[in-house]
């Protein structure tokens, strides 16, 4: 093959390939979208988040092949900082795994633990109404001594360790146990507080005492206070990413009939529907502690 025949091989060669690159190039980019709406808790019912429910969203979004990067949508008023850190962590994982950027989407809220999984993100956008923060933790029961007394009924409780009844709600609070509750607290505290700075860094403008007090704020003052990297809804910035033409790959939870609930007998239903309930009063306090 002499030069000219050489030089017009590798000039075809070069057209097709650029032919090619614009075929499934950016334009025509792929993006996975997870949805993570809920409450965060180890339960498995639906709207909740936790590490058993999303792992297999996660690990099929990350392993698109033409996917440059992979679109996760919060809606969250927390919950528990295990479920959080352990789903939090595997996103990070698997971005890092596959090379894609990570892109969290603000809904209505990311407070809390909703706040927790938001920082492992490469960028976080938000609606400029969305809540962010509530970088604390919190523990709350109700107490029942005075009731069970007005009608006449004895609490008879028997530990072995004299801390075991802690939180007992038919019993008067003890000093001792507050106290080692916030201890409790603060040390849980500090996890936060160290993977939001972990993973946020030189992003956050405010100071210690303003953003870790347990506040939060609209997403318009987030950005204020690096929480948020900017204003914008998923469709409009990916469209500006990745082009016109980007697809989205919303994954969703199989459910069949063996995911529904079974009941035994009739004990184990009235137990099951007071859990259900008590579950349901808890989640109601938390999305409503934001106005939901």
């Amino acid at each position: 093959m002499n030069d000219d025949t050489q030089n017009s091989f590798m000039a075809k060669l070069g057209g097709a390939w650029t032919r090619l690159n614009e075929k499934i190039g950016p334009k025509n980019a792929i993006i996975p979208v997870v949805r993570l709406h809920g409450v965060i808790s180890a339960e498995q019912k639906p709207n909740r988040i936790n590490i058993e429910a999303v792992n297999p969203l996660l690990e099929k979004a990350f392993e698109t092949k033409r996917a440059p990067a992979v679109a996760i949508v919060i809606n969250s008023p927390g919950g528990s900082p295990v479920q959080s850190r352990l789903v939090g962590n595997r996103i990070r994982e698997l971005a890092d795994k596959h090379d894609k950027k990570v892109l969290v989407f603000i809904e209505d809220v990311a407070a809390s633990g909703g706040y927790f999984i938001s920082v492992v993100a490469d960028e976080i956008f938000a609606d400029p109404s969305s809540i962010v923060g509530s970088i604390g933790v919190i523990m709350a029961g109700f107490g029942f001594e005075e009731a069970i007394k007005k009608i006449g009924v004895t609490r008879r409780i028997y530990t072995a360790g004299k801390n075991k009844s802690t939180l007992d709600p038919f019993m008067p609070e003890k000093k001792a146990d507050i106290d080692r509750i916030k201890g409790f607290e603060d040390d849980i505290h500090k996890v936060f507080i160290d993977y939001v700075k972990q993973h946020r860094g030189e992003k956050l403008i405010g100071k210690d005492d303003e953003l870790f007090t347990g506040e939060w704020w609209p997403a318009v003052r987030g950005i204020d206070l690096g929480l948020v990297d900017a204003i914008g809804d998923m469709h409009t910035v990916l469209r500006e990413r990745f082009g016109d033409d980007v697809k989205l790959k919303t994954l969703k939870t199989k459910r069949g009939i063996f995911s529904l609930p079974k009941f035994g007998m009739s004990a184990n239903i009235t137990q099951g529907l007071g859990a259900d309930i008590i579950g349901a009063v808890e989640e109601r306090a938390l999305w409503s502690r934001f106005g939901l």
